[in-house]
């Protein structure tokens, strides 16, 4: 980086963006003015760099910024056909770009480039957005900032507002920003030093106004019986509704799930006025955009039953499903996309919290953090005043516009398992973390669970951030350390589609010195710990409707007799033939359960590292550091198998070219004809 102008630019973008209290993730966007040597003619070129479309100001860098003349961008106001065709504008936009043009531009281009000012800051800060949604933003914008800080009337973001934007800078030269009603606020400085400081005398002058002049209890008196549940007990009922409501909420298309327990959720959900302002819905574009118009709110007490609220959940789904096409059907033209689903993305439960949906972890995560926003949009909106969002219409127009339709047909093709839920056992090393690692890749979330738990933390580390893995305790024996594992999975993504039974020891003894504690350890974990898992995993499935996947990682040894192993192929022909019974059992529910035999894993695996190996090359007579090469040489294939290879094999299973397979055993052995299934 060399231009000065675009280093201070992403430095007050990236404080700008670090700080909750100034603008929510992905949102806003900042810009700068300046010039270059343009390459072509060698003379000085006038250039416009501004945040793309969809980048995130905290993590910004050059390469997420739109660069554009400023000559062309601002030629644009002599064609304008008006308000009525200015979508048409931002396909103008790229024939102003320079060179390469960096991002795509956003649809608030224009307002960065016709306001006169060097340096200008559209943020969304709670604070603003209170301000922007009252219901007399306008006197209270004055009373708050005097003349300094100007207020603008909704209009949705485009050309127009741009213009708009910077007539007002113009009319107004003590200006320092403005408020822009129902949306957020911008702020503009000659330097790159005075637009930030302005935007956060805008901000910080809003909080305080707010928290001085506004009144105790926004959100009214606490309502009797929606107070927040214990933590222990709250978090509990969650993980028993989240797949529930994950299934609800993926009943148009799969979704992820987040939970969040904040205060700020719960102290909401606990007050009288609740659900009016719920039913209001949000008013930042970005707001709604990600939780749809309003939430989904369960009007029950804290401490109403499981049983009820499951009930109650879906009855309530039928009603915003209904709700959502009547919106739809209120507001769409015969040019508007088609409705992309009527499933809540934010889900209320008094008293216990708040889950929220999207295509990935990450969207549901920001879906929440979105709806916390708004939250604390509408404490200071009724705290000064009432909270008023722009109509209903206009979110129609926004939620439903041409240019966010052709954003999101933009996105990347989703990866072969997105939106699945996979919980591995034993998966903090060996087959189980080579599993792990390539469910990931292939776009699921994942659950490591292992008996160790900070080697199942350190190894879903390793995998990536905890909105694609996290790390979990299970002792896969004990039926409540399983349940618990699996209460942590829906906590943390919804729920689960995918479960691996990997977990396993091996004892390589004869007969006769094979011990009763030998052999219960041996079922305790295999036999025993499978049906744990896969009973844990099945009422979660069900309980979702959407249904799912067990594997079981058998062995050759389910199929063929070696010597000085009966506790080890005993239990592994159990696993074989659990399989079989649950794939019988839980067909009618979608969930199809198959095994892998692999045979010969020996570089990698957790189990031959922790003695098997020796027991098994003593009993053939190689030395152990040549077991693989035998086990191989063994085979039709004379080739080695590798925990890749077995992760090779769990993906082909689950990664959707065999929906119509259940109950199978797919041999992983290099061709061993003693193990063939026929």
């Amino acid at each position: 980086m060399t231009n000065s102008v675009v280093s201070d630019l992403l430095g007050r973008s990236n404080r700008l963006g670090a700080d909750p209290r100034n603008t929510n993730y992905a949102g806003g966007n900042t810009s700068a003015k300046g010039t270059e040597t343009d390459p072509v003619t060698g003379s000085p070129v006038e250039l416009l760099w501004v945040k793309g479309s969809g980048g995130d100001l905290g993590t910004l860098t050059e390469g997420g910024l739109a660069v554009l003349r400023l000559d062309r961008l601002r030629s644009l106001v002599d064609v304008y056909p008006g308000v009525d065709r200015e979508d048409e504008m931002v396909a103008a936009f790229d024939y102003c770009l320079h060179g390469r043009g960096g991002a795509a531009p956003s649809i608030d281009t224009a307002m960065h480039g016709l306001v006169t000012a060097a340096h200008v800051d559209h943020l969304h800060p709670d604070s603003g957005i209170a301000l922007a949604t009252a219901a007399d933003g306008e006197a209270l914008t004055r009373e708050c900032f005097g003349d300094r800080v100007v207020w603008v009337p909704w209009r949705r973001p485009g050309f127009q507002l741009g213009l708009d934007i910077a007539g007002i800078a113009e009319k107004n030269p003590q200006a320092i920003g403005c408020i822009l009603g129902g949306h957020g606020v911008t702020a503009w400085g000659e330097t790159s030093e005075q637009c930030e400081a302005n935007s956060l005398e805008i901000i910080r002058t809003a909080e305080r106004f707010l928290a001085e002049r506004g009144r105790p209890e926004p959100f009214g008196p606490v309502r009797s019986g929606y107070e927040a549940l214990p933590e222990a007990e709250r978090r509990h009922k969650a993980a028993l509704l989240a797949p529930v409501i994950r299934g609800l909420a993926s009943t148009d298309k799969p979704q992820v799930g987040h939970f969040t327990d904040s205060d700020v959720v719960l102290d909401f959900l606990a007050s009288t006025e609740h659900p009016r302002l719920a039913a209001l819905g949000t008013s930042c574009p970005d707001h709604f955009l990600r939780t749809k118009v309003r939430p989904m709110v369960v009007d029950l007490p804290s401490h109403a039953p499981v049983e009820d609220v499951v009930a109650r959940l879906k009855e309530l789904h039928e009603e915003y499903r209904a709700e959502y096409a009547a919106y739809y059907s209120r507001h769409a033209t015969p040019d508007s996309p088609p409705m992309r689903g009527a499933d809540p993305a934010i889900v209320l439960v008094p008293g216990v919290g708040m889950f929220s949906f999207g295509a990935n972890k990450q969207t549901a995560r920001v879906a929440g953090e979105f709806y916390v926003n708004a939250i604390n949009v509408m404490r200071g909106a009724e705290a000064v005043s009432t909270y008023a969002p722009i109509d209903e219409s206009e979110k129609f127009r926004i939620e439903y516009w041409a240019l966010e339709e052709a954003k999101l047909a933009r996105m990347p093709k989703p990866k072969p398992l997105a939106t699945r839920v996979a919980l591995v056992t034993g998966a903090a090393s060996g087959i189980g973390k080579a599993i792990a690692v390539r469910l990931a890749a292939e776009g699921a979330c994942v659950v490591v669970a292992d008996l160790d738990r900070q080697k199942a933390t350190d190894a879903a580390a390793a995998i990536g951030s905890s909105d694609v893995a996290i790390g979990v305790a299970a002792d896969v024996s004990d039926a409540e350390a399983v349940a618990a594992a699996f209460r942590a999975a829906a906590l943390a993504f919804g729920g689960v589609d995918l479960v691996v039974n990997n977990a396993g020891l091996s004892i390589s003894k004869p007969l006769l010195e094979t011990t009763e504690q030998d052999w219960d350890l041996q079922h305790d974990v295999m036999a025993k710990g499978s049906f744990l898992v896969s009973r844990e995993a099945a009422r979660i499935m069900i309980d979702q409707g959407l249904g799912g996947d067990i594997v079981y990682i058998s062995s050759k040894n389910s199929l063929f007799a070696g010597p000085n192993n009966i506790a080890y192929g005993a239990t592994k022909a159990d696993q074989a033939h659990q399989v079989r019974l649950l794939a019988a059992e839980l067909g009618p529910h979608q969930i199809r359960v198959n095994g892998i035999n692999p045979d010969g894993v020996v570089r990698g695996s957790g189990i031959f590292a922790g003695g098997w190996g020796a027991s098994r090359a003593a009993v053939y007579g190689v030395p152990e550091e040549k077991l693989g090469e035998f086990y191989a040489q063994r085979t039709l294939l004379k080739r080695e198998v590798l925990p890749d290879h077995v992760a090779d094999a769990v993906f082909a299973l689950t990664g959707g070219d065999l929906t119509r397979t259940t109950g199978l055993h797919v041999p992983v052995d290099s061709g061993v004809a003693a193990a063939f299934l026929r």
